[in-house]
């Protein structure tokens, strides 16, 4: 059984990327704004898998060194260390600090690496305007989008790091060149997540339809 709908792009209409007002497009070439916020107004948000495959690949290049420069580095009368994320994991694990080693790895390794997959998948389906899992490609959107609000847990799971360290050993705590990198990394990708249009998800089922 066919489903019968009908989109808002079929109808001329569009909802404004600012306000969210849905608004009808005019018939002319000339643009069209926003009755509300006088926003411009577009159907699909313009260069849209460009962009975010501009900001997804600077993410990518930037997560080597965020995981392989120092993050971190700490120093006392009696010891200095130069720690990366995955080092600093494995010292935290060691010294009882189980709970806090497996944050430290999820927010700062496991979602980054997430995050950069999942719009990786999203944009080649769209690119190759493919009709697999349309509804569940949308949910991963949104769960890239709803992880993206908490991106700077990451570097708040360093803050902490270094709270800690002051705290129990008395040592002075500097940020490493790997924690620009590793700040850049959560900045792009949420970014593209920003700059990803979801609704060309479903402009080939669409198109499928019409056929």
């Amino acid at each position: 059984m066919n489903e019968q709908w009908v989109t808002a792009a079929e109808q001329g209409l569009c909802s404004c990327h600012v306000c969210g007002l849905v608004s009808r497009l005019p018939q002319k070439s000339t643009p069209g704004h926003c009755s509300r916020c006088y926003a411009r107004l577009h159907s699909r948000k313009p260069r849209s898998v460009a962009r975010s495959w501009a900001l997804l690949i600077a993410a990518y290049l930037l997560y080597i060194p965020a995981n392989l420069l120092t993050i971190m580095e700490t120093g006392s009368l009696f010891n200095y260390r130069k720690d990366t994320i995955m080092s600093g994991v494995v010292h935290l694990w060691k010294t009882d600090f189980e709970g806090i080693a497996t944050i430290v790895f999820i927010a700062s390794i496991m979602v980054p690496l997430f995050k950069l997959l999942a719009l990786t998948l999203l944009l080649l389906s769209v690119q190759r305007r493919s009709l697999w899992r349309t509804a569940q490609r949308a949910r991963l959107y949104r769960l890239v989008e709803f992880v993206g609000r908490w991106s700077m847990l990451d570097i708040y799971v360093v803050t902490l790091m270094a709270a800690l360290v002051q705290i129990r050993s008395l040592a002075t705590v500097t940020a490493g060149t790997g924690a620009i990198a590793f700040g850049a990394v959560v900045v792009l990708t949420m970014f593209s997540a920003i700059y990803f249009d979801p609704r060309l998800i479903w402009d080939p089922l669409q198109k499928e339809r019409n056929i």
